[in-house]
């Protein structure tokens, strides 16, 4: 393998910050055809992390798919993440992934086929790690080079977990820390330290696997993966599809070492002002609040944590569970009535 290529040079936006503005997809999505289907349980409409096809009274289909330029320097971590962050729609979904082809996107004039083994070996290793069989894929020359993969998995009709179903009253839970974003960019600058983003890099690799097992066990009904279009927007879309509104905690959100001393320094990724833009219709941001943790709760995650609603009897008992998988799972606030602001980001 050539070790001297460095992947982080290829792109600008790396991980799932490379995502299109999501009011700019919301409009390109909203008026295209769409074929009714009963056995649709979950579809595009709510806009969920999959859709959910239901075969029988007993067995639903959960089909995802994902996939992003490097954003990070090693092939094999990239495959890693990549794949871990894939498999993750079905995770909060409530499924069980099954199977996994590969995206692949590489410009074979350009870089070392030596660098596509790599990222293909990591994406392998991760599906292995999941229980996943990895049963093919499809392969174009491309630049930059993109890799993820398009994963099926299985849920029972009744058990599925929605972005769709908060209560008022209900905990939120999220499991991993935030600032993937930051971090990734505060690298590509050279001012985020080799420890500090492998600290990152080591959270993004961590399957969400455990988070959906425990979250069936404790019959957790709403939740969604945090990725590109951060906390408030993901945590946006589950307000407006639950016809509540949900108060976030500012002081109590779990931060990645290094993340907010970047902030101060100034490093604020695109993909922040993005999906602020996104959502400061709905939001309601405490007058006071540290306009760090501001761009924080905006800032673009790959791979992140679950924010799942937890009936309040249920929480303590179920964090415990969590952090013994997930060390930086927390509450960080909970569900309340449908208000006009979609969330409220508050200081305690």
């Amino acid at each position: 393998m050539n070790e001297n290529f460095d992947l982080m040079t290829t792109v600008e936006y790396g991980g799932c910050s490379a995502k299109l503005p999501a009011a700019e997809l919301e409009k390109l999505l909203s008026d295209l055809p769409v074929l009714d289907d009963i056995r649709l349980l979950v579809g595009s409409d709510t806009g969920d992390d999959a859709s959910v096809w239901k075969v029988s009274d007993e067995v639903a289909v959960i089909s995802t798919t994902d996939f992003f330029p490097p954003l990070c320097s090693d092939p094999y971590e990239f495959g890693q993440i990549a794949a871990a962050n894939s498999l993750s729609d079905i995770y909060a979904m409530g499924g069980t992934a099954v199977t996994a082809l590969n995206l692949v996107m590489f410009p074979s004039k350009k870089i070392p086929l030596t660098i596509l083994h790599e990222i293909l070996r990591g994406g392998a290793d991760k599906c292995i790690e999941a229980g996943v069989v990895l049963a093919g894929g499809h392969t174009i020359d491309d630049y930059p080079p993109k890799f993820g993969l398009a994963v099926t998995g299985t849920v029972h009709p009744q058990r599925i977990i929605t972005n769709s179903a908060a209560s008022p009253g209900d905990l939120l839970i999220l499991t991993k820390a935030l600032g993937t974003g930051i971090l990734t960019a505060g690298r590509r600058i050279g001012e985020a330290s080799e420890t500090d983003f492998q600290t990152a890099l080591d959270s993004m690799k961590v399957l969400n696997r455990r988070a959906a097992e425990i979250m069936q066990d404790f019959n957790i009904r709403c939740a969604t993966d945090i990725t590109g279009f951060s906390l408030l927007g993901h945590g946006l879309k589950m307000a407006r599809e639950s016809g509540v509104s949900l108060t976030i905690n500012s002081t109590a959100l779990p931060v990645l070492p290094g993340a907010y001393e970047l902030l101060d320094y100034g490093c604020i990724p695109g993909a922040a002002f993005r999906n602020l833009s996104y959502v400061e219709k709905a939001v309601n941001f405490d007058s006071s609040i540290d306009y760090n943790l501001k761009m924080l709760t905006a800032d673009a995650q790959t791979s992140g944590g679950i924010l799942l609603c937890a009936p309040k009897e249920n929480a303590a008992e179920m964090l415990e569970q969590l952090t013994a998988f997930y060390p930086a799972a927390v509450v960080i606030g909970q569900v309340a009535p449908e208000s006009a602001d979609g969330i409220y980001v508050t200081l305690s």
